[in-house]
């Protein structure tokens, strides 16, 4: 019984490996997709709302968009951005009269000196599209 038990877990496993289209079915919803689909110059940036058999259901633009899976030549995806570490950049400029650097002595001529002071931060990052699926080719 244990063998015919381990016999069709392994055989179970080995037709999801063959299925190309398995991967894409276990997205999750609001995954980024970058969708390249037959005869198309350029590929078009969606949303992800479910996957099925068929059909990639998406939204575009706030439009809920099905497309026929034989469409698809490659399929991207990029995850949902991670919460990592707050990025804080910080630049200050000191000016004299007419944009030059000011003397190091300081100020002894009296001419104006200005300080500006940027600070800039980022929070986390989307990472790079990763491929999921590229359309097998045509059976002979």
């Amino acid at each position: 019984m244990r063998s015919i038990l381990v016999f069709m877990l392994s055989a179970a496993s080995m037709l999801g490996a063959s299925d190309p289209w398995a991967k894409v079915r276990d997205l999750k919803t609001g995954t980024e997709l970058r969708i390249y689909k037959k005869g198309a110059a350029k590929p078009v940036l969606a949303t992800l709302d479910e996957a099925n058999e068929e059909n990639l259901i998406v939204v575009i633009r706030n439009e809920e968009v099905a497309i026929d899976r034989g469409d698809i030549d490659r399929l991207d995806y990029r995850g949902r951005p991670t919460p990592g570490t707050v990025t804080r950049q910080t630049q200050s400029t000191v000016t004299g009269p007419e944009g030059t650097m000011p003397r190091p002595q300081g100020n002894a001529g009296g001419s104006p000196v200005s300080t500006s002071t940027s600070t800039n931060y980022s929070f986390g990052s989307k990472g790079d599209f990763q491929t999921i699926y590229r359309r097998p080719p045509a059976k002979k």
